[in-house]
């Protein structure tokens, strides 16, 4: 398809650069597709908040989680070429081995392979603090490979110590990460350490939020899937047969799948928290959609035309123009319903991507 289809201008001042304060007071807006309408060029909406969540679903439901840590994948660091030094920051992509990262680098052109790169020397760091790369090649459009002179788990206590959190370019091209960032730009059931962008949809969560939820008879269930930073990028292809997608690595347990499986069996409709989690049980469905025990790579691309297998519900935040995201939500509810939907939501004042409001979108079953 055209990627100029899922294009739409949105302001500068849509953009959310700090979360809802608490998380569940952030607005969601529900997006029911019109039934009947052979354009689906329109949508049924409503203007709620997340806190209305649980009456919005039914009585043995099941709400799908992505477990996944953000890591503070963001380091900045400096390139040491014979006496000359230059200032570089990177934002880590996606583990290659032990001690090997690709990343994206700001600016890239300041690098070459060979060259060597000193995070964390400042004076007021400790030796943990201190950590020294070398660049093992450069890629295309700014990514890097990074061979760290530590490796497996004294790397990770590394990166911990000097890095910061992977604010998304949207964000950290506005303002500085800041310590309130380790805490807000993490999920409340954040669990295994991966992800270099955090699962979104997941960020509106509080206690009280699921206090309640249990109280209503929904479910909660737990996939992992460590969301890389390729999934938030612009489709820069003119025709979305020529854009390829980062792969990411996820897991189903067989617990997780049979207490899916189950919930489908009596009735209960499957919930996807963010299109992370969407995409992952998409992965481990069958035609039929059973869901099975899954684990390893998915580079899923879901756009209009997909037939889903598995989901019912998609709980997600607002996307990019051109984005994946986007195409994958336009695939689900339909695109003319999702485009009204944006519409609405842009002239209502929704706030936008990782800290900004939610949506609550019902399957186009095309009736």
């Amino acid at each position: 398809m055209r990627t100029d289809l899922f294009d739409f201008v949105l302001p500068d001042s849509s953009i959310a650069l700090y979360p809802a304060e608490p998380r569940d007071s952030a607005r969601l807006l529900v997006v029911h597709p019109v039934k009947g309408s052979c354009a689906r060029d329109d949508a049924n909406l409503e203007d709620k908040t997340i806190r209305d969540l649980p009456s919005l679903l039914q009585p043995g439901d099941a709400l799908v989680f992505n477990d996944t840590k953000v890591i503070p994948a963001a380091l900045s660091g400096v390139r040491v070429r014979g006496d000359v030094r230059a200032k570089v920051d990177f934002n880590l992509t996606k583990r290659v081995s032990d001690n090997t990262w690709r990343a994206f680098a700001r600016p890239a052109k300041r690098l070459e392979a060979g060259d060597r790169v000193r995070f964390g020397h400042g004076e007021d760091t400790c030796m943990l603090g201190a950590l020294d790369a070398t660049v093992a090649a450069k890629g295309d459009a700014g990514e890097v490979e990074l061979a760290f002179d530590l490796s497996g788990a004294v790397l990770d206590e590394a990166i911990a110590a000097i890095g910061a959190m992977p604010l998304p370019p949207y964000i950290a091209l506005k303002r500085e990460p800041d310590a309130r960032d380790r805490d807000t730009y993490q999920t409340i059931y954040a669990d295994k350490d991966g992800a270099v962008a955090a699962p979104t949809a997941g960020l509106h969560f509080t206690p009280e939020l699921f206090a309640a939820l249990d109280a209503r008879g929904v479910s909660r269930h737990f996939v992992t899937l460590h969301v890389g930073a390729g999934t938030f990028l612009p489709v820069k292809a003119d025709d979305t047969d020529g854009h390829k997608m980062h792969s990411e690595w996820g897991e189903v347990s067989p617990e997780t799948a049979a207490a899916l499986n189950e919930v489908r069996a009596r009735g209960g409709r499957i919930v996807a928290v963010g299109t992370t989690s969407l995409r992952l049980l998409e992965s481990a469905a069958r035609e039929d959609g059973t869901i099975m025990p899954w684990s390893g790579e998915t580079a899923i691309f879901i756009t209009p035309g997909y037939r889903f297998k598995a989901i019912d519900v998609l709980m997600t935040n607002f996307h990019l123009p051109r984005s994946t995201l986007f195409m994958l939500v336009s695939a689900f509810s339909g695109l003319g319903t999702m485009r009204a939907a944006y519409g609405h939501a842009i002239q209502s004042g929704y706030r936008f991507y990782s800290y900004g409001d939610a949506s609550l979108l019902f399957r186009d079953t095309g009736g």
